[in-house]
Order: C-alpha cells, then sequence, then structure tokens
C-alpha cells in the first residue's frame, strides 16, 4: 500500500538568507543575493567572471572551530541546513536504527581537493592533511548529517550534477515508501565558488558576463539572458510516513506526492531542446501523486538563465501541459539566488513547499523583457494561489542529461 510521505522540517543557508525564514522573506521581497567577489584570487587568476552567489551567513558564524576546520565548505552547509531542519522537525526522539539520510552534491569538496594538491605541488606529501580523502569526498555531506542526528538506516549520496538535489528526495520519497526508515533528511548543498569551476564554466560559456551588473545577472526568461550565475549554499528538508508524523504529533509543510527520474541521452552539458524525457520526468512525477494536469497551481522551474536551457525547460513543459501551460504561475527562483548545483534542487524544494504552505508564489526577479518564444506565465511579483487543494512541482535538470521532478501537495 503506498504510504502518505510528508515534510516537517525545513533547513536552508543560501545566497539570501543563513536560515530558511530569511531566505523566503527575501525572495518574496524581490531581493538578489548576487554579489560581486571580493577575494585576492579573483584578481590573481584574472577571471573573466567576478561575480557569484555567496551564501549570505558565512559557515564560520554558525559551527565549531573545530567543525570548520575539519568539513569541506560542502559539508559545512550541509551541516548547518540539516540542523536547522531537524529542529525545525522538534528534533525527533527517533531510533537511530529508522533515521535515514539522502543528500546530494554536484562536485563535492572542490576547495579541500585543489588545496591539497597546491600543497603536495608546493610544499610535499607531508604538508597534505590526513583529513583530506574524508573532506573532498562526494559523500562527506551525508556522512556529516548522519553522524551528527545519529542516522544509521542508511546515508546516501546522489551526484546527478544540477538535479542532484531533487534527486535525493525522490530517492528519499522510494527509501519510506519501501519501509526502510520512519524519517529521512533529504537534501543537498555546493560549495564550488572556486576559481577552478568558474574559469571552467565560463571557457564553456555558460556563465552570465554581466560584472557591470551582479545583481541582475541571473535573469530567467528575459530576452538578453546570456548564462547562469554560479552560487553556493545547502538546504535539507525531513520527511517522514503521515503516519509516523501524527504519532509524534508533528507540524506538517506539505505531502511530497511523488518524484521521478528520467535521462535524455543526448548531450554531455545540453539538454534535448524537445524536452522529451524532461517531460515524461513531470509526467511520472504527477502520476505518482495520482494528480493531472488540471491539479497543478504552481510550478517552480529549473529556469537557469542560459538561452539554450530555458526554451528547452519550457518544451518540456508545454508537452505536458499543452494549451494550460499558460495560465499555470511559474516561479524562477535563481534570479534570486543564482545556481547552487547540486543544492539547488533542494532549496527550490524548500521554496516550493512554502509556496503551498503560505499560499504565495514568489517572484521572479530582473525579468524585463520576456523571450516571445517562451509563452508562460511568469509570476514577477508575489503572487497568491488561492484557496482549496494545490499542487505543486519544481524540476530540475542537470549536465549528462539527468531531469528529476518533485511534485508535493498543500495540507
Amino acid at each position: 500500500m503506498t504510504k502518505k510521505i510528508v515534510v516537517t522540517g525545513l533547513g536552508a543557508t543560501s545566497p539570501l538568507g543563513g536560515n530558511v525564514a530569511d531566505s523566503w522573506s527575501a525572495l518574496l521581497a524581490g531581493q538578489s543575493g548576487i554579489r560581486p567577489l571580493d577575494q585576492d584570487w579573483v584578481t590573481r587568476y584574472d577571471l573573466p567572471i567576478r561575480f557569484a552567489g555567496q551564501a549570505k551567513v558565512p559557515s564560520a558564524d554558525v559551527l565549531e572551530r573545530i567543525e570548520t576546520k575539519r568539513l569541506d565548505p560542502s559539508s559545512q552547509f550541509a551541516l548547518t541546513a540539516a540542523r536547522e531542519a531537524w529542529a525545525d522537525a522538534g528534533t525527533p526522539d527517533v531510533d537511530p536504527l529508522r533515521i535515514a539520510v539522502d543528500f546530494a552534491t554536484g562536485i563535492g569538496g572542490i576547495w579541500t581537493l585543489v588545496d591539497a594538491w597546491e600543497a603536495l605541488r608546493e610544499r610535499g606529501p607531508r604538508r597534505v592533511l590526513p583529513m583530506t580523502v574524508p573532506m573532498l569526498m562526494p559523500n562527506g555531506p551525508a556522512a556529516a548529517i548522519s553522524m551528527d542526528i545519529s542516522a544509521r538506516g542508511g546515508a546516501r549520496t546522489v551526484v546527478s550534477a544540477c538535479a542532484s538535489g531533487t534527486e535525493s528526495i525522490t530517492n528519499a520519497y522510494d527509501h519510506l515508501q519501501a519501509g526502510l526508515a520512519d524519517i529521512i533528511v533529504a537534501g543537498g548543498s555546493e560549495a564550488a565558488i572556486h576559481p577552478l569551476p568558474i574559469a571552467s564554466f565560463a571557457a564553456m560559456q555558460a556563465l552570465s558576463k554581466r560584472n557591470d551588473s551582479p545583481e541582475t545577472a541571473s535573469r530567467p526568461y528575459d530576452i538578453s539572458r546570456d548564462g547562469f550565475v554560479l552560487a553556493e549554499g545547502g538546504a535539507a528538508i525531513v520527511l517522514e510516513t503521515e503516519e509516523h508524523a501524527l504519532a509524534r504529533g508533528a507540524r506538517i509543510y506539505a505531502e511530497l506526492a511523488g518524484g521521478s527520474v528520467t535521462s535524455d541521452a543526448h548531450h554531455i552539458t545540453a539538454p534535448d531542446p524537445e524536452g522529451s524525457a524532461a517531460a515524461r520526468a513531470v509526467k511520472a512525477a504527477l502520476s505518482q501523486a495520482g494528480a493531472s494536469i488540471d491539479d497543478v497551481a504552481h510550478i517552480n522551474a529549473h529556469a537557469t538563465s542560459t538561452p539554450v536551457g530555458d526554451i528547452a525547460e519550457y518544451n518540456a513543459l508545454l508537452r505536458v501541459f499543452g494549451d494550460r501551460l499558460g495560465s499555470i504561475p511559474v516561479s524562477a527562483t535563481k534570479a534570486a539566488t543564482g545556481h547552487l548545483l547540486g543544492g539547488t534542487g533542494a532549496l527550490e524544494a524548500i521554496f516550493t513547499i512554502l509556496a503551498l504552505h503560505e499560499r504565495t508564489a514568489p517572484p521572479t526577479i530582473n525579468l524585463t523583457e520576456q523571450d516571445p518564444a517562451i509563452k508562460l506565465d511568469v509570476v514577477t511579483s508575489a503572487r497568491a494561489l488561492g484557496n482549496g487543494p494545490l499542487l505543486a512541482i519544481s524540476n530540475s535538470f542537470g549536465f549528462g542529461g539527468h531531469n528529476a521532478v518533485v511534485a508535493f501537495r498543500s495540507v
């Protein structure tokens, strides 16, 4: 029998705020989390792109010093978000064998890896830190969370580029349905604002070049969009069966009604322009939720602000919703946060959950002239979603042709 899976805790650290409340408030207010980079390595390496979405609150402000020394920044963001989510869920008193973690990253501990390589090259093997491998491994964030909350029911890691965070949530859904745990912390994190990824993404012409106006650089659907904006942070949600949540008297934000993962098998970086596999992911998520296209009241789009990506996602949505697409409010929240890579799906899942919980679709900033080829009802100022049952989807698509979609229902 299919179980009802619900959301009982939220946690985040993002370019908009150091927690969920501040991030959501800034998002609704139409603020941008994108700022110029002032690190000395920007000029040292003569980077062509000099702005990003840095975390609003440094990890050092909220974690113990020993934690910042022994964890890569990607794990620091994960731990910060998971602790907030776990506390928000009421710090559940659950048998550790029935607690699990499904947590993702797109790149992992790149700061640790490159720093260790430089230490080896410049000063020799004895200067490489003993904690280098535990800090750089992509499962580091999941491991850190599992140890922090004594989760002994499994700690799994998804690495599927920009779809990672959303895929971790679909995996958590499956693991709860399978009875592998009673409660799961799911989400994703990334800390890749580093010279190497910036130079690499710039070399492939993926990043916006608006050094003169960072706050307006991420502009999904705008006719002048020219690439995504790299960002960092982490987000986590606590998921459990409704039966388990009610038994412990937990507050419920929303139902995780379904999710799906597909693959394009088209190109290592470019999405399938027809959006056929992405469309299948949307349809499958709705099918698992027992919903039709008429039930969808809101879409949080992947919408990275790239010329090709935004069109491909529109084509995928058009395949699913047809003529109805133009009447569904669509939010593209990367306009405010930038692109958190492996953490972005989890953060946008939180924004989708809160949109249902507060019945308000968040705005898409920086849209001054909508691309006429993208005929969407884009939310440009916070908009009420109305009364009655609501269902929303959140899309994530990643390099390698990874597609992940989750569907949430109001409660």
